[in-house]
């Protein structure tokens, strides 16, 4: 869930429905830079999400091409309990963040 909890992530997967994408084009169309774009893949990628290929082009140019894996999410209040579970948050304001379990006990 968390591949997924990211616009660009979820435009890139937008993109990439149903059709094969270079990596430079995908860029232009998610209207992002390179770097970021790999960044965005390889978390879409460690999920297990998308794939890519490296092809040589016609002049012999390395074209990196990718696609996604098909996929289904099936959420569910199991499903999402469990994934909070693995959350962390971000101290940004010297608040201090308090965490309880599912009987109100602070943890």
């Amino acid at each position: 869930m968390e591949a997924i909890a990211n616009p660009h992530r979820l435009k890139i997967i937008a993109l990439l429905r149903g059709r094969r994408i270079h990596v430079s084009q995908l860029a232009r169309e998610v209207m992002i830079s390179r770097p970021l774009l790999y960044m965005h893949l390889k978390r879409l990628e460690n999920a297990g999400l998308v794939t890519n290929k490296i092809e040589l082009s016609e002049d012999g140019k390395a074209m990196n091409y990718y696609e996604l894996i098909p996929f289904a999410f099936n959420i569910s209040s199991e499903s999402i309990a469990e994934a909070v579970k693995t959350l962390t948050t971000k101290n940004t304001g010297g608040t201090t963040l308090e965490v309880t379990d599912e009987r109100g006990n602070n943890k």
